[in-house]
C-alpha cells in the first residue's frame, strides 16, 4: 500500500480524528480526571512537606495523624478518579474499535472487487490486531497529553513561587524533551507504517499457502514453504525491533533529562538548607518546607512528559493504522445488490430480460445481447473463454451491477430493493468449490437430513459412501477430502436443495467422468418437470445440445485477456 508522501500526515491525522470522534466527549473527560488526579499530587506533597519540615525544626506538636489522613484522602480521591477514567477510556476504545471492525467486515461483505488494504490475509490483519492498535493510543497517549498540558505548568508555577532557580531548571530541562521526542518521532511513525505493512503481508502470505497446502504437500514443496515463511518472520521480527528500538531511545533521552533535572534540583536545595548556597531564592533563602516540597515536585514535573514519551511509539502505531483506513476508505468499491438479508422470496414468474447489458473487465467492454429467458426455460451461455459468461451468471444473480443497461427479474427490475428477494429464489453452482468448514450435511442442506431423491438426482450416494462419516463428515474450506468431481456433485446438490425456481450453474460438467456428467446433466434438465428454469454457463457440446436455446456470447475486440473468474 503506497501513499503520496506530502498528504500523508493530514490523511492520517483527519482518519484518526474521525476515528476517534464518536467517543471525543468520553476521551476529553477521562483525559481531564486523569490530569485531575495528578493535580491532587500538589496538596498531598504540600501536607507531607509540613509534616517533615515540623519534625526537623522541631516546631510544636507534630500532628501526624490529622496530615495522614489528609493524605490517605487525597489519595483516595485520585484513586477514584483513576478509576473512573480508565473505565471511560477502555469502553470508548473498545466501542471505537468494534464499530470500526464491524464497518470493515459490512463493506467487504457486499464488495465484488478486491479491497486496497490487499489479500484476505492483510484484510483479517487490519480488522484484527492492527485495530487493536488503536486501544493503547486512547488509553494512555490521549490522557498523557492533556496531563503534559496542564499539570507541568502548574509545578513551574509552585516552583518560581519559592525559587527562581528551579524554576529555571525546570524551564531548561522541559522543552528540549519534547523536543528530542518529536525528532525521535518521525522515525518512529516510520517504522511502526513499515511493520504495520509486513504484518499485513504475513498475513496474506498464511492465507495464501494455506489455501493450496494439499497441493504443497503432494509436490512435496513443504521445506520451501517452511524457508519462506522463515524469512518473512525474520523481516517482521526486525520491524519489530526497529519499532523497540526507536521506542527505547526516546525513553532513554527522557530518562536522562528528567534524572538531570532532578538531581538539579536536589543539589540545590540541600546545599541551600546546608547554608552552602545563597543564591536561587528569594529574600532570606529557602525554607525546609520549600525545599522538601520543591524535591516532591521535581518528579511529577517530569512524570507526564515521562508518560507521554512510553506512549510516544503508541502514537505512530495509530498513525500508521489511520492511515491504511484513510486509503481503505477512499477506495471506491463495488458492491453487490442488496444487503444479503433473508427475505421473503420475490413473486412473479422465474424470467429473466436482458436490455442493452455491458460491463467492465479488465479494461475492455464486455457487451451481452438483448435477449428474453422465459420461466421454465433451458438456456445455455455458450462462448470461448473470457468471453463474458461467468460474469452474465453473476450479473443476473445481482453479485455485480453492470455498467449500463437494465436487467429485469420475475417482471421487476433488478435492483437494490429486489436483489434479496430474487436471490432467495435462486439456486447458484460455481465454477470453484468452496466449502464451510462444517459438516457435509451442513454444506448442502445447512445442517437438515438429505433426502433420498436429492442424494439420487445429484449421484451423492458414492460421495456418502466414500466419506468416513457419511454426510456427518466435516469438511474444510477447500473441500479436503473430496476429489474435484466429488466438491462439484456436492455444489449441486447445494443449489438443488432448496428447490429454487431458477438455477445458474457454471461449468457445471467440467471435471468429471462421463457417467457422472450425464447423471449431473439428468438432474440439471429435470428441473424443468417442476417449473424451474436454468442458465448454464458451459463448453460441454452434450450439454449444449440438450439445452432448449442456446445464447452465443462474442468475445470482446480486445482478447488478450481472459475474463477473470469469480466463484
Amino acid at each position: 500500500m503506497t501513499r503520496e508522501t506530502n498528504k500523508q500526515p493530514s490523511a492520517d491525522k483527519r482518519m484518526l480524528k474521525t476515528l476517534l470522534a464518536p467517543g471525543a466527549r468520553s476521551i476529553r473527560l477521562a483525559s481531564r480526571l486523569t490530569a485531575l488526579s495528578s493535580l491532587l499530587w500538589l496538596p498531598q506533597a504540600a501536607l507531607v512537606a509540613a509534616l517533615f519540615s515540623r519534625l526537623l525544626l522541631g516546631e510544636g506538636e507534630v500532628t501526624v495523624l490529622t496530615g495522614t489522613l489528609g493524605f490517605l484522602g487525597f489519595a483516595a480521591l485520585r484513586l477514584i478518579l483513576n478509576y473512573l477514567a480508565e473505565g471511560l477510556l477502555f469502553r470508548a476504545g473498545q466501542a471505537i474499535v468494534t464499530t470500526t471492525r464491524a464497518r470493515i467486515l459490512a463493506r467487504e461483505a457486499q464488495a465484488t472487487s478486491h479491497s486496497v488494504a490487499g489479500g484476505p490475509g492483510a484484510l483479517a490483519a487490519l480488522a484484527g490486531e492492527k485495530l487493536d492498535a488503536l486501544l493503547p493510543y486512547l488509553t494512555r497517549y490521549a490522557p498523557a497529553q492533556l496531563r503534559v498540558m496542564t499539570v507541568p505548568f502548574a509545578i513551574l508555577a509552585l516552583a518560581f513561587w519559592q525559587s527562581w532557580a528551579v524554576g529555571l531548571v525546570f524551564v531548561v530541562a522541559g522543552p528540549l524533551i519534547p523536543l528530542f521526542m518529536a525528532l525521535v518521532g518521525y522515525a518512529a511513525k516510520d517504522a511502526s507504517e513499515r511493520q504495520m505493512q509486513e504484518i499485513g503481508t504475513l498475513g496474506d502470505l498464511l492465507v495464501d499457502r494455506l489455501a493450496a497446502l494439499a497441493d504443497i504437500r503432494l509436490l512435496g514443496a513443504a521445506p520451501r514453504l517452511i524457508a519462506r515463511f522463515d524469512h518473512a518472520a525474520d523481516d517482521l521480527r526486525s520491524r519489530t525491533m526497529a519499532v523497540l528500538r526507536i521506542a527505547f531511545l526516546s525513553s532513554t533521552v527522557l530518562e536522562l533529562f528528567a534524572a538531570l533535572g532532578v538531581a538539579m534540583v536536589a543539589v540545590w536545595v540541600g546545599f541551600s538548607l546546608l547554608g552552602e548556597i545563597s543564591w536561587g531564592a528569594y529574600g532570606a533563602g529557602i525554607a525546609p518546607w520549600g525545599g522538601i516540597f520543591l524535591l516532591l515536585l521535581a518528579p511529577d514535573y517530569f512524570q507526564p512528559l515521562r508518560d507521554l514519551s512510553a506512549a510516544w511509539h503508541d502514537k505512530a502505531s495509530a498513525l500508521a493504522v489511520a492511515g491504511e483506513l484513510a486509503v481503505w476508505e477512499e477506495q471506491e468499491t463495488e458492491t453487490l445488490l442488496g444487503q444479503g438479508a433473508k427475505v421473503a422470496p420475490l413473486p412473479g414468474p422465474a424470467s429473466v430480460s436482458l436490455y442493452n447489458i455491458s460491463t467492465q473487465r479488465g479494461g475492455r467492454t464486455i457487451s451481452y445481447p438483448d435477449t428474453e429467458i422465459a420461466p421454465g426455460s433451458r438456456v445455455a451461455l455458450s462462448g470461448p473463454s473470457g468471453a463474458g459468461k461467468t460474469t452474465l451468471l453473476r450479473l443476473i444473480a445481482g453479485l455485480e451491477k453492470p455498467a449500463s443497461g437494465q436487467i429485469a427479474v420475475a417482471g421487476q427490475p433488478l435492483t437494490e430493493d429486489t436483489a434479496d428477494a430474487w436471490r432467495a429464489r435462486l439456486g447458484w453452482m460455481p465454477q470453484a468449490p468452496m466449502f464451510l468448514g462444517r459438516s457435509l450435511r451442513h454444506n448442502i442442506a445447512f445442517g437438515a437430513e438429505l433426502t433420498p431423491d436429492l442424494i439420487a438426482d445429484t449421484a451423492l450416494d458414492g460421495v456418502l459412501a466414500a466419506l468416513p462419516k457419511g454426510d456427518l463428515t466435516v469438511l474444510g474450506e477447500t473441500g479436503g477430502g473430496l476429489s474435484g468431481g466429488e466438491a462439484r456433485r456436492v455444489m449441486l446438490a447445494r443449489a438443488l436443495g432448496a428447490a429454487p425456481d431458477l438455477v445458474l450453474a457454471d461449468e457445471p460438467t467440467a471435471d468429471l467422468d462421463r457417467e457422472t456428467a450425464d447423471r449431473v446433466t439428468e438432474a440439471l434438465l429435470a428441473l424443468k418437470s417442476r417449473g424451474a428454469t436454468l442458465i448454464v454457463a458451459t463448453h460441454d457440446p452434450r450439454l449444449i445440445a440438450k439445452m432448449d436455446r442456446v445464447i452465443e456470447i462474442a468475445a470482446p475486440q480486445d482478447h488478450a485477456e481472459e475474463e477473470i473468474a469469480y466463484a
